[in-house]
């Protein structure tokens, strides 16, 4: 028994001394016990974010290299991380390996930038598979010979996850599976295989630990764990940047793994006809990010039914239909740059709390949102195309009320329409409630067209314009006959000296006075009187057009009689034309009574204006100065009077 004692205690001496001589070589030094734990979210190439990765120290951390070729990185109690391993140095790195068996402090390997054959690789990994490491990280590999089938023991290992990024298989013809087994049958709970250009994976041939899968960046498609029994424990699967294009089969995939909570297919190629079969989502998924695909409207008919959190991003998605399978559970959507045209409702999403629909094609988003989604608590809507318009007041008003749930304002609210109001901000944009309430625009315009209309025809009747439109009209219709009439016809030619206007109440004035002493004796007057002289059959209108027109003057018997009757209002606006489009001094006007002001109407304003700029005869009350009178009236008719006469004559014979 003392023998066996001695010889015990002298192979522990040996091996310590070796331990340490072999130890001393390489550079390794002894230091404190660090570890760093891993982050909770995911890095940018997608390891795991449910356990914490390969710690790797890089605090008094140096390179070297030794006779045995390769460089140290890093090299603590724990953690290891060697670089440039090739065929010609791997043994040696096995023999170091191999000293630390399980219950040994390292607990960390990285190995950067491996190019060995197939067999050395191997020989690496089921060395690490029996030590004490329990996180491995391998980067940058390339396997320079033939493939083949290894007999790889995963028995008795203190392995935990294994990360393995940029794995370039040189050899084009072997065996798919004598590579995909090895790691498939893997008895950890974590593995990463990373941007290696990897075309498939074998589905566990028994049950598998796997819990965190991450295929990050290769060439993976639909046929990848299809029918795959063996990952029941499986919680987060990452296929995010591969090659995958059926959502109906992602979801086939999907339905055995009973465990399954989060999956990433970000960055593929996926499309969903909205054909009549059932997709077939796992029940305990409850987080998918389907990001950057080619998916339009009917991806909604295709989503797990106990899903919280949903990734949509970058889509092809123009409107949420209405009376898909209601998602109970939902209560994060994002659906950011895809073509959305307004804000979807909650109407599937009772439990939504968070959603993101930023970089769509709203122009004037909903106000009623929160109101249709009452538990929403953050809602981004920014770097929209919005237009600034009545219909986005009351989505204005709306983040005034919902106390701070527009995620991004005001900076990421800005409107694109109208070109003159682009760039402003929505919180500076402001309408008057009279240009943005159609109801109070139509009431508001009804009324001042109502006081228009009525001021207008105020003005009309007040002025006459109706008759003036009315006189206007006869006297362009006369004229234009006059026009139409041949050079010399007798309708154009003058046939009177004056034309008599006069009020009924004072024919007798004019049948007794002033037509006799006109008429009669020498030098007579040819006077045209309505009674006498109007021709049968035409318009009274026409025929006083046609007086006036065939007349050298005019007289009009001014009295109260006279601005009170129609006629004699005609006679006078018929007179008057002729008198500014002729340029002529035509008109005389004769007071047979003094007319007070305010017996004249208002339509008689140019009897105002004449009576206030022209001279008037007045006819006098004593006998003594009737003479006078009657000269000169006579001397204001005598213009052309031998012209007229010969015109006359020539017309009569």
């Amino acid at each position: 028994t003392t023998q066996n004692m001695n010889f015990l205690r002298n192979f522990f001496l040996n091996k310590c001394l070796f331990a340490l001589t072999f130890w001393n070589h390489v550079s390794l030094s002894v230091e404190d016990e660090l570890f760093t734990s891993a982050s909770n979210s995911f890095p940018e190439d997608g390891s795991n974010q449910k356990i914490k990765s390969l710690p790797l120290l890089y605090t008094n951390s140096h390179q070297s290299e030794v006779n045995f070729g390769w460089v140290v990185i890093q090299n603590t109690t724990e953690s290891l991380s060697l670089s440039e391993i090739t065929n010609e140095n791997v043994k040696k790195l096995v023999t170091l390996l191999s000293n630390f068996r399980q219950g040994s402090r390292l607990q960390n390997l990285t190995l950067t930038n491996v190019s060995v054959d197939w067999k050395a690789l191997m020989e690496i990994f089921q060395t690490v598979w029996h030590s004490s490491i329990e996180y491995f990280n391998i980067n940058n590999v390339t396997q320079l010979s033939d493939i083949e089938r290894y007999g790889f023991d995963y028995s008795g290992t203190s392995m935990k996850a294994l990360t393995v990024k940029k794995f370039l298989v040189t050899d084009l013809y072997f065996t798919q599976d004598d590579l995909y087994r090895i790691f498939a049958n893997m008895n950890i709970a974590d593995m990463t295989i990373t941007d290696s250009e990897m075309i498939h994976m074998l589905c566990p041939s028994s049950k598998s630990p796997f819990r965190y899968l991450n295929f990050l960046k290769n060439d993976l498609t639909d046929f990848l764990f299809q029918k795959c029994d063996n990952l029941l424990q499986l919680e987060t699967l990452i296929l995010q940047k591969n090659k995958f294009e059926s959502l109906l089969k992602a979801s086939v995939m999907t339905s055995r793994m009973k465990s399954l909570k989060y999956l990433d297919m970000s960055n593929n190629l996926l499309r969903h006809d909205g054909a009549d079969v059932q997709c077939q989502w796992a029940e305990s998924l409850t987080e998918l990010d389907l990001s950057s695909n080619q998916l339009a409207d009917a991806v909604f008919e295709c989503l797990p039914v106990n899903i919280k959190k949903l990734g949509l991003r970058d889509n092809q998605i123009s409107s949420v239909p209405r009376g898909v399978a209601e998602l109970k559970s939902l209560e994060e959507l994002n659906l950011a740059s895809n073509r959305l045209a307004d804000l979807p409702g909650c109407s599937g999403f009772p439990s939504l709390q968070f959603l993101n629909i930023e970089m769509n094609l709203i122009l004037t988003p909903s106000a009623d949102f929160f109101q249709s989604c009452p538990r929403v608590r953050e809602l981004q809507a920014g770097h929209n195309p919005f237009k600034c318009s009545c219909e986005l007041q009351a989505f204005i008003r709306l983040e005034r009320q919902s106390g701070g749930k527009l995620f991004g304002w005001p900076a990421a609210y800005v409107c694109e329409y109208p070109e003159g109001l682009r760039g402003t901000e929505l919180k500076d944009f402001h309408l008057s409630q009279l240009a943005c309430n159609t109801t109070l625009l139509l009431v508001t315009a009804l009324l001042l067209t109502l006081v228009l209309v009525a001021a207008v025809a105020f003005l009309c009747i007040y002025l006459d314009v109706p008759w003036y439109v009315r006189m206007t009209w006869q006297w362009t219709q006369t004229k234009r006959r006059a026009w139409h009439n041949p050079p010399g016809d007798p309708g154009s030619v003058l046939h009177f000296h004056a034309f008599i206007s006069y009020s009924e109440r004072d024919s007798l004035w004019v049948k007794n006075e002033l037509i006799p002493n006109l008429e009669k004796g020498e030098g007579r007057v040819q006077l045209c009187q309505h009674e006498r002289d109007f021709i049968p059959g035409k318009s009274i209108v026409e025929n006083i057009i046609n007086c006036i027109e065939k007349s050298y003057k005019s007289i009009f018997v001014l009295s109260p009689n006279f601005v009170q009757s129609d006629w004699c209002h005609y006679e006078l606006y018929f007179a008057h034309h002729k008198l500014f489009s002729e340029n002529s001094n035509s008109l005389i006007l004769i007071l047979l009574e003094p007319i007070p002001p305010y017996l004249i109407p208002a339509r008689y304003h140019k009897l105002k204006a004449l009576m206030a700029k022209r001279t008037y005869l007045e006819w006098p009350k004593e006998r003594s100065k009737h003479a006078l009178f009657w000269a000169n009236l006579r001397a204001a008719i005598s213009v052309n009077l031998t012209t007229a006469d010969e015109n006359w004559c020539g017309e009569t014979d």
